[in-house]
């Protein structure tokens, strides 16, 4: 008889719960989308509430649905895997759990011009020594400032001790613990400038730097570990919080990547490349971003990884902003209906362009456009945008010293779009290996959970999980890919430009 874990995995646009065995398969699963908020140019922001509300739903929805197809037993349901949208900044009261102010998210630049005075102050050297990030509004530290300076009474209060700031994850524990719990994993750390890498520990000299309160931060735990248990008027029983990881951490693990070298790339709003660098911290010289993998039995495993700001989110703004597309199924048939773009580039730089450029102040673009343009052209380049932008990642990674992968495995909702998956490998000259379970993020968070609570004894076990589903091999000639990908660069370049003009 199969025992079961439900992961949460709570994006940057829904909140999506999966009980899985312990073979890896989906039993049960529910998804509910939520709204993002953009009060200003360049902000972005998500009712707390609307997150809590929502990852309760649907994890009640997913015991329910399983309760009814298994005669009413939830004994069998041992324990709850969190992951999350990493960088996310939230602020509550300890008394009360009530949030100051709207959840700030990852993709908000309304910090991007503090960011360039400490660059100019030259403080991103020591920031990228102790952190392994560079100084950019996407990480967390300059979300949580912000916050304690904009919202009436909040830098008081947390020199009071009143306060607690957290990540998504963090937020959420504090919430299913009924207040129990202020903790985050090595991963989630990580993400807010605030955590030296290598001593694995909140740095003082980056606390100071960002003038923020040490009290207000959650205690750092393994990957794997107790996170305590949620109250039963969670999801109605009292479960085992075992595993958290941020969501490309947690992709790694449900990717198996466990060897150094391996690799993966997640298509969900944002795309996310990452390769298992042991336990080196391998520092880039093309903006990349060195970072905690996942910290197990105190031991840490690092990665590379490039950030790409907006993938999925493109094809969301086709289908609610400019109304072209009904759903994103339909992108696959169309893009194939056509031979080429004829020139049209899509440079999704919605909320700045994220690795190996940085530029906060980019806006995106469409170049290239003519009478004879039409919506398939336009969503073809939606398409092909993800796929030029994953190769700025890999030439990246190659160039900073990592071996050049032979096999890309990739997840999130994207990738079962088999025409993007093709493009994809023409333009990395790589093989592309989808798994059967494409869910990997939330997958990851169970079998960290798993790991703790003795579902499986090691990783090495957690790897046999992995199946292999289907592979796209690159077709396209050599010529024919430097040729499109130079009319990238030649997009890239323009809007680059025009947001250092600005600037």
């Amino acid at each position: 008889m199969s025992n079961f874990i439900l992961a949460i995995d709570q994006g940057t646009t829904s909140s999506k719960a999966i009980l899985f065995n312990e073979n890896g398969q989906v039993i049960a699963q529910h998804q509910e989308e939520f709204k993002q908020y953009f009060p200003a140019e360049g902000w972005v922001e998500q009712d707390g509430e609307e997150i809590w509300s929502t990852t309760r739903s649907v994890c009640r929805k997913v015991l329910e649905h399983y309760q009814k197809s298994n005669s009413g037993s939830l004994a069998r349901v041992l324990g709850i895997g969190i992951t999350n949208q990493r960088e996310t900044t939230l602020l509550w009261e300890k008394s009360t759990g009530k949030l100051l102010y709207p959840a700030i998210v990852w993709q908000d630049r309304r910090t991007a011009s503090w960011c360039q005075q400490l660059k100019q102050a030259g403080h991103e050297t020591t920031i990228k020594a102790k952190t392994g990030l560079l100084i950019d509004p996407y990480f967390s530290a300059t979300k949580l400032s912000w916050l304690l300076d904009n919202v009436a009474g909040a830098r008081q209060q947390a020199e009071r001790g009143e306060l607690a700031f957290g990540t998504v994850d963090c937020f959420l524990l504090w919430r299913m613990t009924g207040g129990k719990k202020h903790l985050t994993d090595a991963s989630n750390a990580s993400r807010t400038l605030l955590f030296n890498i290598h001593q694995q520990q909140w740095d003082q000299e980056l606390l100071k730097l960002f003038n923020i309160p040490e009290q207000l931060l959650p205690e750092v735990k393994n990957s794997s570990d107790d996170f305590g248990v949620c109250s039963e008027d969670f999801v109605g029983l009292a479960l085992p919080v075992a595993g958290i990881a941020g969501d490309q951490q947690a992709a790694l693990i449900g990717q198996a990547c466990f060897k150094p070298g391996m690799s993966k790339s997640t298509y969900g709003t944002g795309c996310f490349m990452m390769l298992n660098t042991g336990d080196k911290v391998l520092s880039s010289k093309n903006k990349l971003l060195s970072t905690v993998a996942y910290r197990l039995n105190n031991k840490t495993t690092y990665a590379i990884e490039g950030s790409i700001f907006t993938a999925g989110a493109a094809i969301k703004w086709l289908r609610d902003g400019l109304q072209l597309i009904d759903s994103s199924e339909q992108t696959q048939t169309m893009a194939a209906s056509i031979d080429s773009t004829a020139g049209v580039y899509m440079v999704p730089a919605f909320t700045g362009l994220g690795a190996p450029y940085w530029q906060p102040d980019a806006r995106g673009a469409l170049t290239g456009l003519t009478f004879d343009t039409n919506r398939n052209a336009i969503v073809r380049a939606a398409l092909e945008s993800v796929c030029y932008q994953s190769k700025d990642l890999l030439d990246a990674m190659v160039k900073d010293g990592a071996d050049v992968p032979t096999v890309m495995r990739v997840d999130g909702g994207m990738v079962v779009n088999d025409w993007l998956m093709q493009f994809l490998a023409d333009m990395l000259n790589l093989v592309i290996d989808r798994p059967r379970v494409t869910e990997t993020t939330a997958l990851g968070a169970a079998l960290l959970a798993g790991l703790h609570l003795g579902v499986y004894r090691s990783l090495a076990d957690t790897a046999k999980v992995w199946h292999h589903q289907r592979s796209f091999e690159a077709l396209m000639p050599a010529e024919k890919r430097e040729k499109l990908y130079a009319g990238w660069q030649q997009a890239v370049r323009s809007v680059a430009r025009e947001a250092l003009s600005k600037s």
